[in-house]
Formats: C-alpha cells, structure tokens, sequence
C-alpha cells in the first residue's frame, strides 16, 4: 500500500499528508503508486485510477 499524497510507501511518518488530504484529492493510487486522473469541481472531486479505476470521497481513510 502507497500514500496516495505522496506516493511513497504507507509505512512510516505521513503526518502532513494527511493534514493536507483534508483539503486534497488523492494524487497516487494508494495500490499500485500510479498518478491517479484527478478533476476537481467547486463541490467534489473525482479520482481515476489507468489499472484499478475510479476513486471516491467515500473509498478514503479518514
């Protein structure tokens, strides 16, 4: 599993990356670590995923 702020993997310290998902979509796939297809619209996001599909608000981790 992969940060999908960062990229990197979910191990370890991401503090800041979850501060900031507060206010972000997901940038990476948290399965596979590809850049995810993000549109971002004045109420909502979308998240698109090349292998593995798209990404919901409601797919995320608190």
């Amino acid at each position: 599993m992969y940060c999908d702020r960062c990229g990197e993997p979910a191990e370890g310290d991401h503090t800041s990356c979850r501060t900031a998902r507060r206010m972000e979509p997901p940038r990476y796939c948290p399965d596979c670590r590809r850049r995810l297809k993000v549109q971002v619209t004045p109420t909502a996001w979308t998240a698109e995923c090349s292998q593995h599909g798209p990404l919901t608000p409601a797919d995320q981790a608190p």
